[in-house]
């Protein structure tokens, strides 16, 4: 996206360095990173950074309205509601397409949202890692708002740990060390210190819950939550006798279970901005569009990119039983704009956020960015293909 900084670096790359580069970043936890990891960075200018900046402000305008909460309520299904939500989500992560408009000119455009983290650990590791390999112009950096690792760390730790002792704050998951995620838990625990806990691990008693730490039982008090209900429900079975975590704890929620929801897919038919695609509940399209190979199909209780349906015709449509649970989206065109040795990539680019306690707005902190050749973002569709995978973006700073 920044020219000469694309051909620099791109003539400057070697398979050689890049292999030392992988080689230094799996070495501190040996076989924790199972996704990709592309080539390159992305270079994003000034201009471009202006016009995410503003559509993500404009949805945070947007979760701060006093009627957000009641539009959303249906948006948690009623057996998965947690009690004691507090106010705001922690965590917020907004994903957009970098794409290209009718004119040919390169805009951002909104792809998803999620109230819940993401990579806030990893993504302090692994561009400090790449850093050793490659450098990167001092007038650009992956952190906003003015942060260092130092003062991002120390942010983090502040959101995450709170006023309680760090010993009492726990990362939940199902089964975390099998989760292809988990670099992004190691490197939590690194800089925070906080243990790392699986749902079976945890031991309740009453209204309180416990975990085993050195053959200590150590109250928890608070709990980053790492948990996706869609993913506790297939595994469920499986997982033997667990807490129930929607039942009325004396714990903190770091975010709370409830924003996974509010914030997310089912948001987007509320917003309305330049940069975020058209969307409607299903149920409430009075006409169907008759270009429907415009538009995509996606269900709003899977994640992942389960069940989403691309290339849409009417049959699709008409085998949906419960459309209040479907959104429709119009397409939006990704732009082929990262050169590479062979066909250009596709990227999206995913602001990352935190809400402290007590902050009246979130605070933009990071960024992750995912290379493509295939036709959607994502593992599948990205077999066999070089240049392409997690990457990091460096943002022009403002002069």
């Amino acid at each position: 996206m920044v020219p000469e900084l694309r051909k620099k670096f791109n003539e400057e790359f070697s398979e050689k360095v890049y292999e030392e580069f992988l080689k230094d970043l799996n070495s501190k936890h040996p076989g924790a990173i199972e996704f990709r990891i592309a080539e390159t960075p992305v270079f994003v200018p000034l201009e471009f950074a202006q016009k995410i900046n503003d559509t993500c402000e404009t949805i945070i305008d947007f979760i701060l309205e006093p009627s957000f909460k009641e539009l959303t309520e249906r948006a948690i299904p009623k057996n998965e509601y947690v009690l004691h939500e507090n106010r705001q989500s922690h965590f917020l992560a907004f994903d957009f397409g970098i794409c290209i408009n009718e004119s040919g000119e390169y805009e951002p455009q909104l792809i998803e949202m999620q109230g819940f983290p993401t990579l806030f650990g990893f993504q302090v590791y692994y561009p400090e890692v790449l850093e050793k390999y490659w450098k990167i112009p001092s007038d650009y950096s992956h952190y906003f708002n003015g942060l260092s690792k130092e003062s991002y760390i120390r942010e983090l730790k502040v959101l995450l740990i709170g006023d309680v002792n760090p010993e009492e704050v726990i990362l939940l998951e199902i089964k975390p060390h099998e989760q292809k995620t988990r670099i992004d838990f190691y490197c939590t625990q690194d800089y925070t210190d906080i243990a790392i806990v699986c749902l079976t691990d945890l031991i309740q008693e009453g209204r309180n819950l416990y975990y085993m730490k050195e053959d200590r039982k150590i109250r928890v008090r608070r709990i980053y939550n790492r948990i996706i209900f869609d993913d506790l429900h297939a595994k469920k079975a499986e997982l033997g006798n667990i807490p129930d975590i929607t039942s009325d704890l004396d714990v903190e929620w770091v975010p709370h279970p409830n924003w996974f929801y509010r914030i997310s897919k089912f948001t987007l038919p509320f917003l309305d901005h330049p940069y975020i695609p058209k969307t409607f509940f299903l149920n409430e399209i009075k006409q169907m569009p008759t270009d429907l190979e415009n538009y995509v199909l996606k269900p709003l209780f899977s994640f992942a990119g389960q069940g989403v349906v691309i290339d849409l015709s009417s049959a699709d449509i008409e085998k949906i039983t419960d459309p209040e649970n479907w959104i429709l989206q119009r397409k939006v065109k990704y732009a082929d704009v990262i050169e590479t040795p062979d066909v250009p990539a596709k990227a999206e680019i995913r602001m990352m956020y935190i809400w402290k306690d007590g902050d009246a707005r979130p605070v933009l902190m990071t960024n992750l960015s995912r290379l493509s050749k295939g036709k959607m973002i994502g593992v599948r569709y990205n077999k066999d293909k070089e240049w392409v995978g997690g990457s990091v973006c460096y943002f022009e700073k403002k002069k």
